[in-house]
Parts: structure tokens; sequence; C-alpha cells
């Protein structure tokens, strides 16, 4: 199953990694990044919330819907991204994850970051913003790379909401409920994975 039937209670239904979930909430909105080459936007003085490191993607083609349940595919675009970047797993204190809400998915995305991160799972901050907004479907990755670029500026982490009672595998510090306050937040990976198993991976720094 991938979308919830949640819909007597539709400000309750995306609820990632929650025992409750089940599957995710479509969305609506739509975002814009202008990308522009560092020296060139300094020069005209422009106003730069981030500089984008690094880049990573795969694809697994597992299932048309199902990811793998050991996340390989995901895993592989965010070790891919922390090698374009030059950086440790252990340098990222925020991804703000794929995070449907679906009972595969988010366990998949769950194995595939202690996978990466290794030690250093149980520290980065994960969330998923889709809890608020929804499935934004071919928006999702511009929106959720503004979130992780705004948590950089603000430094202030970004919550997920509904996330009641954590399923069992899904121990993670995934910010529940309330956003965080933090002052040294320097990296911040964004996943995007899509059906057929097509998955990348961002990674921002602070400017």
């Amino acid at each position: 199953r991938a979308l919830s039937t949640r819909n007597d209670n539709p400000q309750a239904a995306s609820r990632p990694w929650d025992k409750e979930r089940d599957g995710f909430v479509l969305g609506d909105g739509a975002g814009m990044l202008v990308l522009e080459e560092y020296e060139h936007a300094k020069a005209r003085g422009a106003k730069i919330y981030a500089e984008i490191v690094g880049f990573g993607m795969s694809s697994d083609a597992y299932h048309m819907t199902s990811p793998p349940e050991n996340g390989a595919g995901a895993a592989l675009a965010m070790v891919n991204a922390l090698r374009d970047a030059a950086i440790e797993p252990a340098q990222i204190g925020y991804v703000n994850a794929h995070g449907t809400s679906t009972p595969a998915g988010d366990k998949a995305e769950t194995q595939a970051v202690k996978s990466v991160f290794g030690d250093a799972a149980s520290r980065v901050m994960v969330s998923s913003t889709k809890s608020m907004t929804g499935h934004l479907l071919g928006a999702a990755g511009a929106v959720e790379s503004i979130f992780s670029i705004l948590a950089l500026r603000d430094q202030a982490i970004p919550p997920t909401i509904n996330l009641d009672n954590p399923d069992e595998g899904c121990d993670l510090d995934f910010v529940p409920h309330e956003a965080r306050q933090v002052s040294d937040l320097e990296y911040a990976l964004c996943n995007s994975f899509g059906f057929g198993g097509t998955n990348g991976s961002l990674i921002f720094k602070k400017i």
C-alpha cells in the first residue's frame, strides 16, 4: 500500500516512522531554487543561502513501488553524495529524509541511514517534513531542499509531527513533534527517492 486511508483524521494521516502509519498523503506545493556559480554570486553581492557541495544518485530497480528492506539503493545515493562532497558521514548534522510514511519505505530509509552513518547514526538528526506538507511528488525534492537550506540558515531542525509511537526498528533521532534549535549545523543532506528505485541525495553546506 502506498496511499494513506486515514480519511477521518487527515491532519494526523502523514506520520512517518510511527507504528500507525499506513501510507503517504498527497500534498500540493511548489518550490524554486536559484543556482549560481559561487564567485559570480559573491561578485554581484547576492545573498547566498547555502552551497551545494555534494550530489549522489542510484537506481536499484528493485520493485516498482517498494524499496529493498535493507535500503541499499538509498544508501548508495547517500554514499555517492558524501564522496562527491569529500566529507565524512559524521560531519552531516541533519538529514531531511524522504520519509513518506509508508510501512516499507520508512523502515528501509532507517536501515539506509544506519548503513551509511554507522556509529554516527544515533547522533544525526533526521526528520520528515512530509509529515507536515504531505508528499508533493515532483515538487518534493525542491521544497525539501529549501527546508534543508533554511535549517542551515536558521540553525533550526524541522520536526517530524505525528510521531507518537515509533515503529520497531525506527529508532533514530527523528526530532518528534517540535522543532529543535541547534548551534553548530554545517552540513545537511536531503533525500529524494522515487518509485522504481530512482534515488537522489544532495548535500548543502552553510555559508
